[in-house]
């Protein structure tokens, strides 16, 4: 393992961590700056790199763990005041959770194999990033004048449930998850915050899922050599994430979708007219 492959980790978690969780598509950089600029494929397996991807995204997950840490130990009833609490009308549930991981997790787990075989190519990702970018722009010139919920704790199940429904969209490679689920919420009438929340916390037992899948799969192609190239990946990961997040939860209701929706924009003409 020399230091460009270590180079490369680092590359490629720092842009895992800054687009996972954003509303612009991880798949849509990947295939940017690994096939375009780095090459892996030159530089390890189908497998290796196929694994590596699993672990950086580990990583991301970690980093919301992390920020919403206070909310998953309530959620999961690790505290006494959420153990004794009777009244559950003023904060988010776990079955609300569970409600909106469920159209999701039934279609990725039934369509996993067609989707991994048919559904990732550069023109599919292209198709969803601009898709995904009109959704976005739809979201926010029709989202209620006033949200019904300001906060994620004021999440209706009817709410969490049409939420769930939109996160199926993400299912197509270049979507984006956070991108289907946030303008799903704002139009089901959650501030963007509130979308943005709800959104994060429901993102990990999903991502954790499959990516725990995808390691059972493919842990027999790692070896020790290439454990510099994966530590490194992971902690970058988990870094640039951590960082993310925080940023992109203190702006979203000021700056909205737009933004990412006119860069959605902008990387899928790239990406047409570099590949195809």
């Amino acid at each position: 393992m020399n230091l460009w492959e270590i180079f490369v980790g680092i590359i490629l978690g720092m842009v895992e961590g800054l687009t996972e969780f954003a509303p612009v598509s991880s798949t849509g950089h990947m295939i940017i700056v690994d096939d375009l600029l780095l090459k892996t494929k030159e530089l390890f397996s189908p497998e290796a790199a196929n694994t590596f991807k699993v672990v950086i995204q580990l990583g991301s997950i970690l980093a919301v763990i992390i920020v919403f840490k206070d909310r998953f130990i309530n959620l999961l009833g690790l505290t006494k005041a959420a153990r004794e609490s009777v009244d559950s009308s003023n904060r988010l549930e776990l079955k609300q959770v569970i409600v909106a991981l469920l159209p999701a997790g039934v279609l990725g787990f039934l369509f996993e194999d067609y989707i991994d075989e048919h559904l990732f190519s550069i023109n599919t990702v292209v198709f969803g990033l601009i898709i995904g970018a009109v959704l976005m722009l739809v979201a926010d010139f029709f989202r209620p004048a006033r949200p019904k919920a300001e906060t994620v704790d004021q999440v209706t199940y009817k709410q969490a449930i049409s939420i769930g429904l939109f996160q199926c969209l993400s299912l197509w490679p270049g979507f984006s998850r956070s991108g289907s689920t946030i303008s799903g919420g704002v139009l089901m009438g959650l501030s963007h915050r509130a979308a943005s929340d709800f959104t994060f916390i429901m993102a990990v037992p999903i991502m954790l899922g499959a990516s725990s899948i995808s390691l059972i799969k493919n842990w027999q192609y790692f070896t020790l050599a290439d454990l510099p190239f994966f530590i490194a990946g992971f902690i970058t990961a988990f870094v640039f994430a951590l960082i993310s997040i925080r940023f992109f939860l203190k702006l979203i209701n000021k700056i909205k979708l737009v933004p990412f929706a006119i860069y959605r924009i902008v990387l899928a003409a790239v990406i047409y007219f570099v590949f195809l």
